[in-house]
Formats: C-alpha cells, structure tokens, sequence
C-alpha cells in the first residue's frame, strides 16, 4: 500500500481555476452584506475542502454531516464511527473554524489518541463551548489527555465524559484540573468507575473548584468512605447548584454525611439521590441537615427502601422548619396512608409551594407485634407482689405436696386464678412443664426458672445496649472520617505555589504524532492556492504548551495562581497583605515582590500568624532569673563555711 506524502497533496495552479467572471460586469451594486455573506460562504467553501484534504491525508472516508452542517452553531456528529484518525481529519478542519459553538462526538471510538487531536485543536479553537465525548473508550490515557484540556483551554464551559471507563486513579486527572479552571460550569462524568478514592478525589475537586455549577457523577460507585468523601468536600463548596448522585450506592453512611454537609452548604439547589440505598434512618439522617438548609429546593429519593415513616419525616421537616426550602420532594416508589395525606394537605397550606410526588395511597407503618411475655414470668411476678410460695398457690389441687398435679388440674386452677395469663400463655406454660406428655404437669420447674428467666432478660437488656453501641459507634466513627475528611480539603494554612514555568511530566504518555496538529492544518491549508496561509500564521494557531506563560492568561496560569480554601471554622485573622508567612510561620522569602504572585493570593490566602518576637525575650529572662537564684545558693553556702 502506497503511503501518502505532504508533496502528493500539492495542488498545481492549473488544478484549481479560479472563478471566471464576464466582462462589462461592474461591482458598484455590491454592499457589505453581501460581501459578508461571501465571506462566510467563502470561508465554508474552504473549511470544507480543507476536511476533504485532511481526510484524504489521513486515510478516512469523508462525513457528508459535518460538510452539511457547516456554518451552523451546533456540530451534531455521534455515532458516525469516526474514531482516531477521523477525529484527527475533522480537529484539523476545526483549527480555524469560527461557527461551531457545540461539538457533539458520542459514540465515536476516538479513544485517547483522537482527545489528543482534539487537545491539540482546542489550544487554537476558542470557539468551541460546549463539548462531548460520551461513550468513547477514553480510559485512563484519555483522562489524562482531557484534563489537559481543561487546564489549557479558555473557552469551553461543559463537558460530557460519561461511560469512558474513568477509574478512581483517573479522578485525580480532573480534581487537579479543575482546581485551576473556573470556566467550565457543566461536567457530566456518569456511568464510569469512581468508587473510594474516586469519591476522595471528586471531593477534593468541589472543595477547590470556584466554577463548577452542575455535576453529574450517576451510575458509579461512590460509597462508604468516597461518599462521606465527598460530601466533605461539598460541605465547604460555595458554587455548585446542581448535582445528580443517583444510583451509586451511597447507604446511610453518605446519606449522614450529606447531611452534615446540608447544614453550611448554602448553594446547593438541586439534589437527586434516587436508588441510593437509604432507608428510613438514612432518611432521618438527611432531615438533620434539611432543617439548617435554606436554600435546596427539589430533592430526589425515588427507588430507595422508604415507607411511610421516611416520607413523614421529610413532610414534617418542611411544615416545622420555616427556613426550609425544598419545593419538589420525589418519593414516587412510596405507598402513604391517611395520615400522611392529612399531613401533607396542612403542610401545603402553609408553604403552597411544595410538591410531594408518592406512589399512592395504600401503604401502612410497618408495626412490631408485642413481644408475648414469658408466662413462668408472668406467674413468678403475681407470686412475689402477693409474696406468695408456689406451695401455698397449688396447695388445694396438690394435697400430697408432690408438686405433681393432673394437665387438666392445673390448666382449672390457672384460668380461676387471678393470673394475668391468656389461654395461648397457658397452654404454651403447660407444654415446658410437661414436655413428655405424660399428663401430669411439675410445676417444680417454676421454681427452678427465676433465676434462668433474670439471666435471659440480662442477656436481652445487653444485646440492646450491644447494638445501640455499636450503632453509635459507627455514626461516631463516620462523623469523625467526614471531620478529617474536611479537614484535609480545607488546611489551616494556604497552598501557595511559587511562580515560575512548569516542567512537564518526562513520565507521561508519548504523543501519538510527532507533527503538531496545528502544523498538519497548515500544511494542507498550503497545499492550494486558493486559501490565504496568511491568516494561518504561528502567531493565531500555535498556543504555548501547558504551563507556559502569556500576558491573557497569566491568572490562569497554574504556576502563577495562588489558591486555598479557608476552613469554615477558623476565625483566625488574616496575614496583612504585605507579608507572606509560611506553613510553619515563617516568613518567606523577602526579595520574591507581589508583581510575581497572582493578583488574588493576597486575599485568597489564609497562613497562621507568625511567632510572637517577645517569646526568646522571655525565655532569656527566665534564664536569668534560674542563674540569680544558683548565685544566691552559692552565696548562703559560702557563707555557712566562713
């Protein structure tokens, strides 16, 4: 198979004639607007044939939607199969394309090979806003080609990522891009494979992120410790509004953890917890948090083990709380009964707002039957308030004092006692006493189980006192993680990053084309002559490479920002803004000005105070004053001896 060369794609002058106008024609009726429309059908006419170019340079077959579609704002092409190499034709098209807004790449096959195309485009693309690569096979490689995208890029504002095959691993990618990127709003990252220390890493980026407004982590795995995780991290968040935690497992651990996060979250608007696992206590957990919320307003529950106490619960959060916010409540998997019909009307009339979506009216709280009362106990309690003997009870049936007496005997006496005891407890005290059946009933046995009914109802107090234990114990446990878990997302001194150019990574992934993409569209926008390569110089298409500096972006520059998220509850003052004070407290460098630290490390950072200069001061008194006293020792021993 013959390969392709750059001199092969040449166009000669006499292959591309140029538009024949008659003579006696005069141009004194054109306007602008119709030059401009020629502009724009010009600069279509070349995006076009630029694509056909780069498609026969790579090898693939062209996609008669992208060439329809062109000059439209929204670029709809999943399911096309393009995969990586026709993603790297339609990247090089889309260097110097100035319509598309929305990229629409769903179910392509691109892999990371065809994200590093598009990371290489979108570094000369500031067009483009809204983009996704669902459903791609983008694995690990590809989460760490996006990542740099969302580190160089300046003008996307949502991304789809969902079921890419992102692992906990991969989370880190995103918690440290999005650390530094304030421009994207919208990031969907379902139907991947977060799971514990995905949920840490997720956590980390809400802490951290000053942008993010609406996040989707549904379908994956975010439970136990990445749940009380991450909702540490959206304790302290002060951006999101949005955010879809459906199915993924949270139980009562994340739904005590969320609600510890509900009480200082003040920006949370939309919560979907549906088939979360939650049950009632979990659901009671949640309410805690709801009473100090003002401002979420439709919370999502459906398809959790709810009844009627857990959808009581949450209607009596929202009748006796007045700061409570919620307007749309989604049990829709519940059966209620009356009373909670009753509740919800009240409940309605005060706050008008409010729409509880159930299952139906049906359903009914789950009671325990009475646990039936030991019948030996029953009699040995009648016994000691009338400070009876069994003797004295049994004396008229039993006149040989054998205590041996007849079923039916017994069973007469019993009922023409005053006994407290119903027939069902009669019968179940005359089979333990008479488990041979022979007729006669012992009832020596009565005597004999005082002390193994207090032994059993010892052993009964303690498996209560057991289980609520370790149910505090575990709520305990789970409080202290989710405080620890605050604590690492929100340090008591700030991170400061010192300013200058960052390296990167020799250890990372090799490219996959030792040609820049920006240089492939320049070579095939000067393969004919009809295209101006002015326009299409270094300066416009090339971008410095990540980490480099430029004066547009020198804020967003992660080597240049200084950032840290104050912990909510320090009341510490903050360092005046001419000093910088580490860490430790002390002073860094004196010689490193202001003019090299972003514009918002003054008032974004949070240090300890520094050392109190009077501290060695008194520290050398002290010493003083030990020396004077063994002075004076000396003295009184000097004299003794004289």
């Amino acid at each position: 198979m013959s390969t392709l060369s750059f001199e092969s794609l040449c166009l000669k002058d006499e292959d591309c004639p140029s538009p024949t106008r008659p003579q006696g024609v005069e141009d004194e009726f054109d306007t602008d607007l119709e030059s401009d429309e020629k502009e724009e059908s010009n600069q279509e006419t070349s995006i076009s044939e630029l694509y056909l170019q780069a498609c026969k340079l790579v090898g693939v077959v062209p996609v008669s939607c992208f060439i329809r579609n062109l000059g439209s704002p929204a670029m709809t092409l999943s399911h096309h199969g393009l995969g990586p190499l026709g993603c790297k034709a339609l990247a090089i098209a889309l260097v110097s394309d100035m319509h598309i807004n929305t990229l629409e790449l769903a179910d392509n096959h691109i892999q990371a090979e065809g994200a590093k195309y598009l990371m290489e485009m979108l570094r000369a693309n500031f067009t483009i806003q809204h983009l996704d690569l669902s459903n791609n096979y983008l694995l690990s490689a590809g989460a760490e080609c996006v990542a740099k995208i969302l580190v160089d890029n300046i003008s996307l504002k949502s991304m789809k990522l969902s079921g890419n095959g992102f692992t906990d691993e991969d989370a880190k990618y995103f918690a440290d891009a999005l650390s530094t990127n304030s421009r994207i709003k919208e990031m969907d990252l379902s139907h991947n494979e977060f799971c514990g220390k995905g949920g840490a890493h997720l956590g980390q980026l809400l802490a951290n992120n000053e942008g993010l407004e609406v996040l989707d982590l549904s379908w994956n795995h975010i439970r136990m410790k990445g749940a009380v995780a991450f909702c540490a991290g959206l304790k302290v968040n002060m951006m999101l509004k949005h955010l879809d935690l459906s199915w993924n497992g949270f139980g009562n651990e994340g739904a005590l953890a969320m609600g510890e996060a509900l009480k200082f979250n003040n920006t949370l608007v939309h919560l979907n917890l549906n088939n979360n696992r939650l049950t009632n206590e979990g659901v009671g957990m949640l309410c805690r948090g709801l009473e100090f919320n003002d401002t979420l307003r439709v919370l999502l529950l459906a398809y959790n083990s709810l009844t009627v106490e857990g959808a009581l619960a949450l209607v009596n959060v929202v009748k006796n709380t007045h700061r409570c916010a919620l307007e749309e409540i989604n049990i829709c998997n519940v059966l209620v009964n009356e009373n909670f019909v009753h509740l919800l009307e009240v409940t309605c009339q005060e706050h008008p707002s409010l729409d509880v979506q159930y299952g139906g009216v049906g359903g009914f709280i789950a009671k325990k039957p009475p646990k039936r009362v030991d019948p030996m106990k029953v009699i040995q309690d009648y016994l000691d308030q009338r400070k009876l003997r069994l003797w004295d009870f049994f004396r008229n049936i039993d006149k040989d004092g054998t205590m041996r007496v007849p079923v039916a005997d017994f069973r007469k006496a019993v009922q023409q006692s005053s006994i407290p005891l119903d027939r069902y407890q009669i019968e179940e005290l005359i089979q333990r006493l008479d488990r041979d059946r022979t007729g006669m009933v012992d009832y020596r046995g009565l005597a004999d189980t005082r002390k193994q009914m207090m032994r059993d109802h010892r052993r009964q107090l303690r498996k209560v006192e057991s289980r609520q234990k370790k149910e505090k114990q575990k709520s305990d446990r789970i409080l202290k993680t989710f405080q620890s878990a605050v604590e690492a997302v929100t340090p008591h001194s700030s991170l400061v990053i010192s300013p200058g150019v960052a390296k990167e990574d020799s250890s990372g992934p090799q490219p996959f084309s030792a040609t820049p993409l920006s240089s492939w569209h320049h070579i095939v926008m000067s393969n004919s002559s009809r295209y101006s390569v002015t326009n299409l110089s270094s300066e416009h298409v090339h971008l410095p490479m990540l980490g480099g500096t430029m004066s547009y972006r020198a804020t967003s520059s992660p080597a240049m920002r200084s950032y840290s998220q104050p912990n909510l509850l320090d009341d510490s003052p903050r360092s005046p803004p001419g000093k910088s004070i580490s860490a430790q407290g002390v002073r860094s460098n004196p010689e490193m000005g202001h003019s090299k630290l972003s514009p918002t490390a003054n008032h974004l950072t949070r240090s300890r105070p520094a050392l109190n200069a009077k501290q060695p001061e008194v520290k050398a008194k002290t010493k003083k004053v030990k020396r004077k006293k063994t002075m004076k020792h000396v003295d009184k021993g000097s004299k003794k001896k004289n």
